[in-house]
């Protein structure tokens, strides 16, 4: 191997290790109190959640080549004022947690989300006339936008045949999922919901 050679070689092992050098988890204080936590080489941050979190995965949202947290947390919102599920989306931001994106709707009512290996952001979301929709999602300059249906109108079970099973599955390998129902008041029905 030549000296060039070489070199690339550590620097892609460097910049592999700096790809890895933070990681976000969550610390579950109670059913209401969490902590989003971002650990680096050099610092830790962390964010508190005052409401239930009800999911957690990580995942490079918006492309810049930083894995981002994503956080589903049960509350109402300023645009919406039903207490339901919400998906909030964090980066880190020079060894800090900031926010990237807190959607207070996508559309219908958010029942579950994942991030899959192929960079998007699949939900599920249920419709007021009790039909569930799997929809992808990508990254747009601010926010969420819709990609494609993966399954509309349809029943739980026909939408969790398409919804994927862990945040790591890519859609063209889903099978089948467990039901994903969280037993609680937190599902609503809503006025003028679409």
């Amino acid at each position: 191997m030549d000296r060039r050679a070489g070199w690339l070689v550590v620097l892609l092992l460097a910049c592999a290790a700096c790809a890895r050098a933070q990681r976000f988890t969550v610390e579950t204080v109670s059913d209401s109190l969490s902590f989003l936590v971002l650990t680096t080489d050099s610092t830790t941050d962390r964010h508190r959640l005052p409401f239930p979190v009800y999911r957690f995965c990580t995942g490079d949202v918006d492309g810049d080549g930083s894995e981002d947290a994503l956080v589903g947390v049960v509350k109402t919102t300023r645009f919406d004022p039903v207490m339901a599920k919400r998906l909030f989306i964090f980066k880190n931001y020079h060894g800090r947690i900031r926010a990237l994106w807190m959607g207070s709707r996508l559309g219908g009512i958010l029942e579950d989300f994942r991030f899959s290996s192929d960079g998007h952001v699949v939900t599920l979301q249920s419709t007021t006339d009790g039909r569930y929709v799997v929809l992808e999602h990508e990254w747009r300059r601010f926010g969420l936008g819709a990609l494609r249906f993966l399954a509309r109108g349809v029943s739980l079970e026909d939408a969790q045949s398409v919804f994927p099973k862990n945040s790591i599955d890519s859609i063209d390998s889903i099978k089948s999922i467990e039901s994903i129902k969280i037993p609680s008041p937190i599902i609503s029905k809503r006025k003028n919901a679409p």
